[in-house]
């Protein structure tokens, strides 16, 4: 029987059961990074990327990494194992640990590692043929000389804040603007518009995060014959666009249908459908390959 569970301190166990002290600093102050991780047929997609993105998040916050790539693969396959699911979600969690009241991390003195195992849905069914519906929310992204974007932090506070505007505007998602006032991202994904057959994302200086999946989608692009680019984006660009959609591990691939109730022109469009076949394809050759080959390998 498949089910949620967390490897926690060295044990895996039922999620509902895992319990960390009120005094990790990772719950106490967001002091932390993690990484989202699909898998599929029991291989956990892109591996190599996500843990490399771990180890250098971690790295600029100065938070301790001891367990190498290996090791980490294996705490995965054991997580993966006893939950029992053929496709799931992975959260890895890295705190920094159990300490005193007060920020200062000096009193941490050994990272937690956290591995939950579990399914994962970030949209309601039916918008991959349907669509999202987007707001451009009154917060803004976190200024990137204030948090670097390409951290991936415990501290989701400024798009949390930004959800609850969707939430209350009754639609599916929310965009984030810079300080500028330029595109940033979504609440848990990136975005991405065509322009006269032409593929955009905003650039991580921007405030975007280097996405996995994104890059994943660009280089999709290129072997597809679309024409990507980096480029910043204002509300217009989204206002005006022939085809939006989103990005994400969680949210792999999804159209939007409207932004700020403006109908998108095409949803699905053309170069959408296009990536998102190749996307599938690109899951089923990596993963199956790994599988039948030699067992589950890790990328």
């Amino acid at each position: 029987m498949s089910k949620a569970v967390c490897w926690l301190d060295g044990t895996v166990q039922p999620l509902q059961e895992a319990r960390i002290p009120v005094v990790d600093h990772g719950l106490l102050y967001g002091d932390g990074v993690f990484e989202g991780i699909r898998f599929f047929h029991g291989t956990p997609f892109l591996f190599e990327a996500h843990a490399h993105r771990l180890q250098d998040s971690a790295r600029a916050i100065a938070l301790s990494f001891p367990w190498n790539v290996g090791q980490l693969k294996e705490i995965i396959k054991e997580t993966i194992a006893a939950s029992g699911f053929r496709d799931g979600y992975l959260r890895v969690i890295i705190t920094r640990g159990d300490g005193l009241l007060g920020i200062d991390p000096c009193t941490c003195r050994q990272p937690r590692l956290i591995v939950i195992a579990d399914q994962l849905r970030i949209m309601e069914p039916g918008l991959l043929e349907n669509g999202a519906s987007l707001i451009i929310a009154s917060t803004r992204r976190l200024s990137s000389d204030g948090l670097d974007p390409r951290i991936k932090s415990l501290n989701y506070l400024n798009h949390i804040l930004a959800r609850i505007e969707a939430n209350e505007s009754g639609v599916d998602e929310a965009i984030l603007l810079n300080n500028q006032g330029r595109v940033s991202e979504g609440t848990a994904d990136n975005l991405f518009i065509v322009k006269n057959r032409v593929l955009l994302t905003p650039p991580v200086i921007d405030g975007a995060l280097a996405g996995i999946t994104r890059q994943l989608v660009l280089s999709l692009a290129e072997n597809n014959e679309v024409t990507a680019r980096e480029q910043s984006l204002a509300p217009y660009d989204l206002y005006t666009a022939d085809e939006c959609f989103l990005t994400g591990t969680g949210a792999e691939m999804i159209p939007v249908s409207s932004i700020d109730g403006r109908s998108v022109t095409a949803c699905p469009g053309p170069v959408f459908s296009r990536l998102r076949k190749a996307y599938r394809a690109y899951i089923e050759d990596t993963c199956m390959l790994d599988k039948e080959e030699t067992g589950p390998k890790f990328r």
